[in-house]
């Protein structure tokens, strides 16, 4: 494969895939609206192709101009996208699809694919576009991946768990990131034993080229840090980036009630573990970045940017009131 077309590309997932594809020899073309920053605009190895990809004929003008070997869809957030690309790239070499771990519909450990059952999907919510339905429209997307294959596309399936790492605009992790290095004592919810597994940014870039290149057709692929880590451990590893030493202070969900907070109310606590298996894209010849190294380039980023991670705050002053409380017992 020489010549591939990113659906999206300048955000997050997208913008590190970009550079794994120029990294590893591809000419790259995005297609998207050009409503955010190109971080690529003044690089000549890409070329930009401007539309909307809820517009199929858009779609095609693209496909005829570029001719890609393999494409990339990174905002199929629809069945109806899925379907409909797989419909016009029938004819690409690969079309992977970004799916996600969200897909699965039961809780078990490890979620395999192939076994763990995914979400049912209405029709109401396969062109609901919140939160809630994220699940099912990723789970449906999935199924439009196999059907296309049954139909001789080479279409595939990448499902990350929660992603991670440099440029991520969501500030999940930029919330635990700014409390490490502006408090000496950080409250954590529960026991500290919480497993929400996630994937490092550029292994899940890597994972969508190898999967282009070696999947086969019709599978999905889990991706994720091949070392799952603990919430106490995530924020360890942070301190260590910083340089820092802290206190993890463990709150359960009494203590946060005297001050009117919640287990939840803390991003990237999850009560049942969620673990993928990603045995199946290791297969591949794919491999993950130490997460030492890859916590480590995550916080450098972040110190450089203006993220903060407030918009998850639960607020200090509520976790100064949990601490007070513990501090008595």
């Amino acid at each position: 494969m020489d010549t591939a077309l990113v659906v999206g590309g300048t955000r997050f997932i997208g913008r590190h895939l970009v550079a794994d594809l120029l990294d590893n020899g591809y000419d790259v073309t995005l297609f998207n609206r050009g409503n955010h920053d190109n971080p690529f605009a003044e690089n000549d190895a890409v070329a930009h192709f401007e539309g909307d990809r809820t517009n199929d004929s858009a779609l095609e003008a693209a496909r005829d101009e570029v001719e890609p070997d393999a494409v990339f869809d990174c905002v199929a957030y629809e069945p109806r996208d899925v379907r409909a690309a797989t419909e016009i790239f029938a004819d690409a070499d690969a079309y992977v699809y970004i799916s996600s771990g969200g897909a699965y519909g039961s809780e078990e450990i490890p979620k395999r694919e192939g076994e763990t059952e995914l979400h049912d999907c209405t029709p109401e919510q396969a062109t609901d576009d919140t939160g809630e339905t994220y699940g099912n429209r990723k789970a449906e997307g999935d199924r439009a991946i196999f059907e296309a294959a049954d139909r001789g596309v080479n279409a595939l399936s990448v499902r990350p768990c929660i992603v991670y790492g440099p440029y991520d605009y969501t500030e999940r992790l930029d919330y635990w990131i700014s409390r490490v290095a502006n408090h000496d004592r950080v409250v954590v919810p529960g026991d500290g034993d919480n497993v929400w597994h996630r994937a490092y940014v550029e292994d899940v870039a890597s994972a969508l080229r190898i999967v282009a290149e070696e999947g086969t057709p019709g599978e999905a692929y889990n991706v994720g840090d091949r070392r799952i880590v603990t919430i106490d451990e995530m924020v360890g590893l942070i301190a260590d980036a910083l340089d820092t030493d802290i206190e993890i202070v463990h709150a359960g969900g009494r203590e946060l009630a005297a001050a009117d907070l919640s287990l939840d109310d803390f991003i990237l606590y999850r009560d049942y573990p969620h673990v993928l298996d990603t045995g199946k894209l290791a297969d591949l010849g794919w491999t993950s970045t130490p997460v030492e190294e890859a916590m480590a380039r995550t916080v450098e980023e972040h110190l450089e940017s203006d993220r903060d991670g407030s918009e998850h705050d639960p607020g200090r002053d509520a976790e100064e009131r949990v601490l007070g409380v513990l501090d008595t017992l």
